[in-house]
């Protein structure tokens, strides 16, 4: 077990790094960042680095191209020269040579033909080196989650490919109009454990609400109900990729005291907003643990 100091010790570091996350337009100070971890400026850079495997400049640009990554492929009507200004460089060459030196593909490679896998390893080395998992605070509430009937998508295989399958679900919702986007409720339904499944087993689905059947179609979009059940929710704020502390903490801290069973169907999340909307810090998400 971890102890109190040592967590207290990466809070602090974790408050800078959503600090910067949630201000990632704005040049920052020495002075201002370790005034924000509540160190000296004269050991802060060193700190930082030592808890995270990188330098504040390297930290902010990483985010900064992560943001634009997402840009290139979910927003295509945005142009490469726009996004690279957003990212902090002067011009898209620029840019490009940044972006092609982390993920091994130029910019219009990536909008045209990401490679998530690779993606996905880039910001998996980071995540090993930043952060310990700090305990999460719950506010859980118990409701009757209405059945709902849904457009869904299967992903079968590695989940750093999830993106993929995100791209093809996005694709239906916008040609066919059945799940529109921003009057729809979305849905992720999990069926392991990605960190406990082989790959080649990993099961995930995306799901729209839908007033309508489905007929048959290219993307692979078929019929589908969420049934009706009790659950237990809470609402997770930023990175889909920061979601597992609430939800072990769910299991194992929670549910124990609660008197209540685990129900028969899968954990789900309900997405209330989206990457190409909003910034990763922005994100909120519905966490739901269906009982019996």
């Amino acid at each position: 077990m971890t102890s109190p100091v040592v967590l207290a010790h990466q809070a602090r570091i974790n408050r800078v790094c959503d600090f910067i996350v949630q201000n990632l337009n704005d040049e920052h100070t020495l002075e201002q960042l370790s005034q924000v971890a509540a160190l000296s400026k004269y050991h802060f850079h060193r700190v930082f680095l030592t808890s995270t495997g990188l330098t504040v400049i390297k930290f902010v640009q990483l985010a900064r191209l992560k943001r634009a990554s997402f840009r290139l492929v979910f927003e295509p009507e945005k142009r490469v020269l726009d996004i690279a200004l957003e990212a902090g460089f002067d011009s898209s060459e620029a840019f490009s040579r940044a972006f092609k030196r982390t993920f091994m593909q130029s910019p219009s490679q990536f909008r045209t033909e990401p490679n998530w896998p690779n993606w996905h390893g880039v910001f998996a080395e980071v995540k090993n080196q930043q952060r310990l998992q700090i305990p999460a605070q719950l506010c859980v509430e118990v409701i009757d989650f209405p059945k709902t009937r849904v457009g869904l998508i299967e992903h079968r295989g590695a989940p750093e490919r999830i993106f993929e399958t995100t791209a093809q679900f996005i694709n239906w919702r916008k040609s066919s109009g059945l799940s529109p986007i921003n009057s729809s409720q979305t849905f992720g339904i999990v069926f392991g454990d990605p960190n406990a499944t082989k790959a080649a087993d990993f099961r995930f689905q995306l799901a729209g609400s839908v007033q309508k059947m489905i007929s048959d179609n290219a993307f692979g979009v078929v019929n589908g109900v969420i049934a009706g059940c009790k659950c237990a929710k809470i609402i997770h704020h930023g990175s889909l990729d920061a979601m597992e502390p609430a939800i072990y903490a769910l299991y194992r801290d929670w549910l124990p005291s609660s008197g209540y069973e685990l129900g028969e169907q899968p954990l789900f999340f309900e997405y209330l907003n989206f990457i190409h909307q909003v910034d990763e810090c922005d994100l909120r998400t519905y966490i739901y643990l269906p009982l019996s």
